[in-house]
């Protein structure tokens, strides 16, 4: 096993985020993915003290970041005294985290290590521990010459080195075995929880979908009246969680899955598949969007890609625009026209309607506004489903 460093365990350790604005990104676009990279910080118990940006064509090969922005960073770092970790809001590679390490003298860890520290402390199940692990020694894999540290040796002393190795390629055959190894141990997790999906029956199954920290657990906790885990930090879910749902005498599953984000790690949804195979096998998606969230049209695009990625879009989808309260307090004043605020509206639905071809609602889960609509438009897609799959059950659902 990987001792691998221990970067997030320290209580309210303190953090500086660096990005670089490329040549086809904005500054407002950056700013955004700063935001959330902060949000990330702040979910796996960082203090985020400051944010550096730079403009550039493309990162630098060894230190990602300019020579002269680097060393604005190690003064900065100097002068301040308390700050322990640099995160990058891009992947580094293995000599990239070792030539900023060296030149700052803190830790230094890219977004997808962050993401990957937030998955495993938030783990629960033998499923999602061995998702992660697998995620993080594909995630190491490519980096060991970089980051190299220290590998435990299995069984230890005389006999555990190859002739002629050396030390780094042992490490990679170790981690190589061990990647072997947790895919073999999820592969028999995956038979388990195939097996358990075919004895529900022959269900129609919805699957609460999208960005991660929109909603979902929220609305799976009002539409099947049962409590699920939800709080306002980043992948809150990361284990599936399914219920049966009855809607005036007609029954279906309903799965609460992980959120999707933008700049998840390649490898990270690879290890997840299984637990995605929920989205995958699902008859109808409920594809849950925060319409308050400046840039929802973004992240919406972020989860179709992600969905395109499982092969899922040509599954039936219902959009749903959640915290329409949040909206209508960012967007109107309190001095506003009423009848203003109904054709912002208006153009708002219809521009959307036009757009998802009429399978869309807007709702706000937490205040319940517009919650039986939404129930009646699952109904109906259910409904649809049960006559297209299982034509012999459906006329006992009406």
């Amino acid at each position: 096993m990987i001792e691998k460093k221990k970067i997030l365990q320290q209580a309210a350790e303190k953090a500086i985020l660096i990005g670089v604005i490329q040549k086809e990104q904005t500054e407002v676009q950056v700013t955004e993915y700063m935001d959330e990279l902060a949000f990330l910080a702040e979910t796996a118990g960082v203090i985020t003290v400051k944010r550096f940006t730079q403009k550039m064509q493309r990162p630098d090969s060894k230190t990602f970041v300019g020579k002269g922005k680097l060393e604005e960073i190690k003064n900065y770092i100097l002068l301040k005294g308390d700050i322990g970790l640099a995160i990058f809001d891009d992947e580094l590679t293995g000599s990239q985290i070792q030539n900023i390490e060296k030149e700052l003298n803190i830790k230094t860890i890219d977004r997808s290590d962050l993401i990957l520290d937030i998955f495993a402390s938030r783990a629960k199940t033998a499923q999602a521990k061995t998702q992660v692990e697998l995620a993080q020694y594909q995630y190491i894999l490519p980096r060991l010459r970089g980051m190299w540290k220290h590998l435990e040796r299995q069984g230890g002393g005389v006999g555990t080195r190859g002739p002629g190795e050396t030390e780094i390629e042992t490490d990679r055959r170790i981690v190589k075995d061990k990647i072997s190894l947790l895919r073999k141990r999820l592969a028999e997790i995956d038979k388990q929880s195939f097996t358990q999906r075919k004895e529900r029956g022959e269900f129609i199954r919805v699957a609460l979908v999208g960005y991660t920290n929109v909603g979902k657990s929220t609305l799976m906790t009002i539409l099947s009246k049962s409590e699920v885990f939800a709080e306002n930090k980043l992948f809150a879910t990361l284990d599936t969680t399914t219920r049966k749902i009855v809607f005036e005498q007609t029954p279906f599953l309903l799965s609460d899955t992980v959120g999707f984000i933008r700049k998840l790690p390649h490898h990270l949804v690879e290890s997840f598949k299984s637990t995605l195979d929920e989205v995958r096998e699902a008859d109808v998606l409920l594809h849950v969007v925060d319409i308050s969230h400046p840039q929802y049209e973004e992240q919406l695009d972020v989860v179709n890609k992600t969905l395109a990625e499982l092969g899922c879009t040509d599954k039936s989808t219902i959009t749903v625009f959640n915290k329409m309260d949040k909206y209508e307090e960012q967007v109107f004043d309190q001095w506003l026209e009423e009848e203003v605020k109904q054709d912002i509206f208006r153009e708002l639905k219809e521009r959307w309607q036009t757009e998802t071809k009429g399978n869309c609602v807007f709702v706000s889960a937490t205040e319940k506004t517009n919650l039986d609509v939404l129930r009646q438009t699952i109904l109906n897609k259910v409904r649809e489903m049960y006559q297209i799959r299982y034509p012999y059950k459906a006329e006992y659902f009406y």
